[in-house]
């Protein structure tokens, strides 16, 4: 599929993945990467899915500036986000991430998901990729500053909420923040295991920021991010009340889930393909949540 980069602020530019399960078909072109042209190099955040893809990334930030890419923020360790990492270490970026990805990066489930996808995803993922580990950790809650020259760049530990190591970043000076998949923007999200009651704390948090614009990590770009984090923060707050709920009455999943309203929700891109995983996940996390 194709790749394009667009300009959506000065200096700021992003591709957008398909709104689509990764594939071989899709190349794992489902999530969206960005980069921003400072005054002495170039910041990109994720990877995206695939090496190729990577590559194609990396065409589009040369056609924009020759600059050096001084770093790439590795927003969580999901396969559409990081299989990329590679070219850009081999470009000379420096890769930054959570330490919380440490423990990702040392499990068997790594492993096995790479291993899946160097089947479900060839060629575009074979054996030549590979887990790449970051050369700056963000500690804790602490947040972290980058300057390239004049631009900062505050990342955020966001987690645990949609992955423990969420990071998102901001760059207060133009009122812009680059989300991850703390929101999907325009679909269903993939909460899968995530803790959802921390990831509705974290999405209160990032609301104080008042961005004014917003890039995510599946979607197109926000230009009234509260509309969208709100968007998000409903849709987890109705899974936990309704599956909560279930979970208390000790009402069993299939019954809850036929008689649960999901009108608001059901017209979004991935609902059928993601909406009852997602409640089934939620049910055994309120499960787990019950004194």
């Amino acid at each position: 599929m194709p790749m394009q980069s667009v300009q959506v602020a000065d200096g700021v530019w992003f591709v957008q993945g398909e709104s689509a399960m990764g594939s071989a078909a899709n190349q794992n072109f489902i999530s969206n990467a960005a980069f921003v042209v400072a005054d002495g190099g170039v910041l990109v955040i994720d990877s995206l899915g695939s090496p190729p893809l990577a590559e194609r990334l990396l065409a589009e930030i040369r056609h924009r500036t020759p600059l050096p890419i001084r770093y790439v923020v590795a927003t969580h360790y999901h396969a559409d986000h990081i299989y990329g990492l590679q070219v850009f270490k081999a470009a000379g970026a420096q890769i930054v991430a959570h330490a919380g990805a440490h423990e990702y990066l040392q499990s068997e489930t790594a492993q096995l998901r790479l291993q899946a996808s160097r089947e479900e995803l060839f060629p575009w993922v074979d054996e030549h990729t590979r887990l790449v580990t970051p050369d700056i950790w963000v500690q804790g809650d602490q947040d972290l500053t980058l300057t390239i020259g004049a631009t900062r760049f505050v990342l955020h530990h966001v987690g645990p909420s949609h992955t423990d190591e969420d990071l998102v970043v901001h760059m207060p000076g133009r009122g812009v923040l680059f989300a991850g998949d703390l929101v999907f923007r325009g679909r269903i999200p993939y909460v899968g295991k995530a803790d959802s009651r921390a990831w509705i704390r974290a999405l209160d948090r990032v609301l104080e920021l008042r961005p004014r614009l917003m890039v995510t990590g599946h979607g197109p770009v926000s230009t009234d991010p509260v509309a969208d984090l709100r968007l998000t923060r409903d849709y987890l707050t109705h899974l936990r009340q309704t599956m909560g709920a279930a979970a208390r009455d000790l009402e069993p999943f299939d019954e809850a889930y036929a008689r649960t309203d999901w009108a608001r929700f059901a017209g979004l891109p991935l609902f059928q393909a993601v909406n009852r995983m997602n409640a089934y996940n939620t049910y055994l996390l309120m499960e787990g949540e019950r004194p």
